[in-house]
């Protein structure tokens, strides 16, 4: 073989092969990577866990228990289902009026956290009420 040919042979083609006599320096501030705590000696035991956690909530033995009287609270009216969702089912045979009651108590009044669902049924309600009223309107006032 001659010269040229063995120089050739000794060539490394690709992207991630390099030159094989030369070694990189570790870059800088990139962190390196150290073996777990406990690799270096493992006739050692392992520490005892911390009596605390510093971040988070807090883990003990046993269950929380809440103490004190139980808080209870009031019956909703109109059977136990609330004023808003009475509003609601009502609304369907007294066109659409009781939506726009519950519409303005949910804007004016203060209401229970329970009866919230039921007045935004009412106020969706009424919305798509007064855009199919706008619409069954103007529908007959078109030139045709």
């Amino acid at each position: 073989m001659s010269e040229e040919s063995k120089n050739r042979s000794d060539q490394h083609y690709g992207t991630f092969q390099g030159v094989p006599t030369y070694s990189q320096p570790p870059a800088v501030g990139f962190p390196q990577p150290v073996p777990p705590p406990g690799a270096a000696e493992p006739s050692a035991p392992p520490p005892p866990p911390p009596q605390y956690y510093a971040h988070g909530y807090q883990a003990g033995p046993g269950y929380a228990v809440a103490e004190g009287t139980p808080v209870r609270e009031r019956r909703l009216p109109c059977c136990g289902i609330g004023l808003g969702w009475f509003l609601f089912i009502i609304g369907f045979f007294l066109a659409a009026v009781p939506w726009y009651v519950g519409f303005f108590l949910l804007l004016c009044a203060r209401v229970d956290y329970r009866e919230k669902p039921g007045y935004i049924a009412c106020t969706i309600a009424a919305i798509l009420a007064t855009i199919a009223i706008i619409f069954g309107v103007t529908k007959g006032t078109g030139e045709m």
